[in-house]
């Protein structure tokens, strides 16, 4: 299992942060995907441009605030947190990821 966390602050509200990071139609600021399959209102899958897929099931969603999700594919299974925190006319963010790795080859890549 390996643990990180990524903080960051933002000269913006929360709402154009949370508009970028949650949308599954316009991720072109991703640049290792090539696309997004929308499953259902709670799942979706992301494709890198190698056509590696990963599967998302949202587990919580609160606008502006908080959205996590578990995810997986053949290699990895994990749970990712981004907490939206606005302070006056900043927003800072926290995207906490804890992943383990299904394979042992793997393993010392999970933190990469």
């Amino acid at each position: 299992m390996a643990i990180s966390t990524i903080t960051a602050v933002f000269e913006h509200d929360a709402k154009p942060l949370w508009d970028v990071v949650t949308s599954l139609e316009h991720y072109q600021w991703r640049s290792d995907l090539s696309r997004i399959e929308v499953v259902s209102g709670k799942q979706f899958i992301e494709y890198t441009k190698d056509g590696f897929a990963t599967t998302f099931i949202v587990t919580a969603c609160e606008p502006c605030k908080r959205w996590e999700f578990d995810m997986e594919n053949s290699n990895m299974r994990g749970h990712w947190t981004g907490i939206f925190t606005g302070r006056g006319n900043q927003t800072e963010i926290t995207f906490t990821e804890d992943v383990t790795a299904k394979k042992l080859v793997m393993k010392p890549f999970v933190k990469a």
